[in-house]
């Protein structure tokens, strides 16, 4: 964890060298917001990382090594305005370590998160197709018939692992709708290894600003792990371009790619159907399994809603013209986003030297906003640890207040497919069965890669509709970051 200690001076021996420019035009010495750490300690623990600097400093800090290297934190409306609005002065850098020129690696990162300037603005053109209104509302039938399909396996009495559910649920889902292909076992495969992928990805990011012992040994093994995650990915591929051409992702990307003024490369086939394929399921699963952790957790709320379900759609998953009519289910799912955010942060880095705040960041320095912290300000989201759906009912928080799908030129164009989905299921869920968690389950937050997912699943006992919804004592970290009466 990191312990706050005083300010640093700007003038201290330890603030790295600005350049000479910004020197000229730099304020007198004073007090900079800045916390003496370890760099690391944000892929060990973000969470307790980014509160403890927050609480410390406000709503703009800096975590630094002995030797002046940073990282910049950036909290609230204000500063996510200026960072996530400018997109020239703060480019995306989701994956710090990109491999050699002609590695897995690198293929499997060419993608939108990793992409600025005209490049993001091309490939996002050529994959927005499916994202679009008319495409996300011809996806209604075929997300219905996926969730009964889930729920079908249920039984009243069973003990499942509702994370698990959720994720082979939208694994299927992100493969059938945004892939084009629908073989169960090899989405699931590549879904599994996508994860573990994601995983030593994060764990060895920052050895790229902090070099480790074992970064050479780690690294060899992201690596290999980056050609077995190729090798499913190019069969995926090879699938689908065995079958008619669609509107989904890949066929969009490979009828691009047969067109020479598209500037899609093998490279970016590859990173845009790998990376798209994990956004596309990872959050949404996440997302979903919080949602229904919290309603599992607040029986009057719960019931309140099921009542709303019932008794507009009578047993029946919605349409997209019953949404209007499902005021609650719409306060949950944007209470849920705010409390417990799939994505816990993200970062952009500056490819220039650049004044942000008090401080001047010389070129290349990681900047991180988090969604989580910033929804949890009590001067915009009053009592903040505590699940209120109905706050919704009067508030309307500006984009860069309230950004579970982040903000800006770079809004996540997946956001209106991931609602209709989480609408659908949650319905579906919820109409079929009740839930209750296994009373003194240890229920963990744990964020990796940027996401925010229940690190142990979420163990529950399946009832049958008619049960009523019962509060069950849990423990866990999860006590850190709701109020649970």
């Amino acid at each position: 964890m990191v312990t706050p200690i005083r300010s640093v001076p700007a003038t201290s021996a330890s603030t790295p060298s600005a350049p000479a420019s910004l020197l000229t035009a730099a304020p007198a010495a004073r007090e900079l917001p800045i916390t003496r750490g370890h760099i690391p300690d944000l892929t060990r623990d973000p969470f307790r990382c980014m509160r403890a600097l927050y609480r410390a400093h406000g709503n703009i800090a800096a975590l630094e090594e002995t030797d002046g290297q940073r990282v910049i934190f950036i909290f609230g409306p204000h500063y996510n305005q200026e960072v996530l609005s400018d997109t020239e002065t703060y480019h995306a850098r989701f994956f710090s370590l990109r491999g050699s020129r002609n590695s897995a690696q690198r293929r499997l990162t060419a993608a939108l998160l990793s992409m600025n300037g005209d490049e993001h603005k091309t490939q996002r053109r050529i994959v927005q197709g499916p994202f679009q209104k008319r495409a996300v509302e011809g996806y209604r039938d075929q997300l219905a018939l996926l969730a009964e399909d889930m729920v079908a396996g249920w039984q009243a009495g069973q003990e499942r692992d509702l994370f698990r559910d959720l994720t082979r649920f939208m694994q299927r889902v992100s493969g059938r709708v945004l892939l084009g292909v629908d073989e169960p076992e090899l989405i699931e495969h590549i879904g599994d290894l996508t994860e573990r992928w994601v995983a030593m990805n994060h764990e060895l990011g920052l050895g790229a600003v902090v070099p480790h012992k074992k970064m050479d040994s780690y690294y060899d093994c992201l690596l290999d792990m980056a050609e077995e995650l190729e090798a499913e990915i190019r069969t995926l591929i090879d699938r689908r371009r065995e079958m008619p051409p669609g509107m989904d992702v890949t066929s969009l990307l490979l009828q691009a790619r047969e067109r020479a003024d598209s500037g899609v490369t093998d490279t970016e086939l590859i990173g845009q159907t790998a990376i798209l394929f994990a956004a596309g399921y990872l959050t949404t699963a996440n997302t979903l399994a919080w949602t229904s952790f919290l309603l599992a957790q607040h029986p009057e709320i719960t019931t309140a809603l099921v009542a709303e379900l019932r008794r507009e759609l009578d047993g029946r998953a919605p349409t997209l013209a019953d949404f209007p009519r499902l005021p609650m289910l719409d306060h949950v799912i944007k209470e849920s986003m705010r409390i417990l955010p799939a994505s816990f942060y993200s970062q952009r880095i500056n490819p220039e030297p650049v004044q942000l705040g008090p401080f001047y960041l010389i070129r290349g320095t990681p900047i991180v906003f988090s969604q989580y912290i910033t929804h949890h300000m009590p001067d915009l989201f009053p009592d903040p640890e505590r699940f209120l759906p109905e706050r919704w009912q009067t508030i309307a928080p500006s984009p860069y207040a309230y950004l579970p799908f982040g903000a800006g030129a770079r809004l996540c164009m997946g956001a209106p497919m991931a609602l209709i989905t989480l609408k659908i299921t949650l319905a579906v869920m919820l109409q079929r069965f009740t839930f209750h968690l296994l009373p003194g389950s240890e229920i963990n937050g744990r964020v990796t890669s940027t996401m925010f997912a229940p690190a142990s699943g979420i163990p529950v006992r399946i009832a049958t509709p008619e049960t009523p919804w019962q509060l069950k004592p849990v423990t866990g970290s999860i006590h850190e970051m709701v109020t649970l009466d």
